[in-house]
C-alpha cells in the first residue's frame, strides 16, 4: 500500500493536485497526520467532498474492510490535520460527523461515487464521515 500511495502523492505534487488511473477527474487531497503511537506524520491521498464555509468531509472507507483505515485512528488521536489541495496547503481541524450530519454528506458522496455505495455493502461497520474545517 505504501508504494501505491508515493506514487500517487508523487503525481499529485507533480501536476497540482491532479491524477490519472484509477483517481483520473476526482476529488483527491492529501492528508497529513500525526501518528496516534508514533507520532509522526502521515500522508495519505483521499477523495474528498467540499462543503460550506471551507469545509471538507472525508470518508473512512478503506474500500470496505472491516476496520477503519489507520489515518482514522490518528485523526481521533489528534485532530489538527493539513491537507494538501491542488498546490495549497491548509491547517485544519477533523472531527467525526454525528448521525444527522453524516447522512446528507454520505448520500451525496454515494451518489457522485458509487464505488462508496459498495464499499458500504462490504464491511458490517458504519463508514465514518469526517469532517475537516479551517483550524482555528
Amino acid at each position: 500500500m505504501s508504494d501505491w500511495n508515493d506514487k500517487i502523492i508523487e503525481e499529485f505534487r507533480a501536476n497540482g493536485g491532479k491524477v490519472g488511473g484509477p483517481f483520473e477527474g476526482a476529488r483527491l487531497l492529501l492528508l497529513h497526520t500525526t501518528g496516534a503511537k508514533s507520532g509522526r506524520e502521515h500522508v495519505t491521498p483521499v477523495m474528498y467532498r467540499p462543503l460550506e464555509d471551507g469545509r471538507y468531509a472525508v470518508f473512512a472507507s478503506f474500500a470496505g474492510q472491516p476496520t477503519n483505515p489507520a489515518w482514522y485512528h490518528n485523526l481521533v488521536a489528534n485532530p489538527s490535520v493539513k491537507a494538501e489541495i491542488g498546490s495549497q496547503t491548509l491547517p485544519l481541524t477533523a472531527h467525526i460527523a454525528d448521525d444527522a450530519a453524516r447522512e446528507p454528506i454520505w448520500t451525496a458522496h454515494k451518489t457522485d461515487n458509487p464505488g462508496f455505495a459498495e464499499y458500504e455493502t462490504m464491511t458490517t461497520r458504519q463508514i465514518p464521515v469526517v469532517i475537516l474545517e479551517p483550524a482555528r
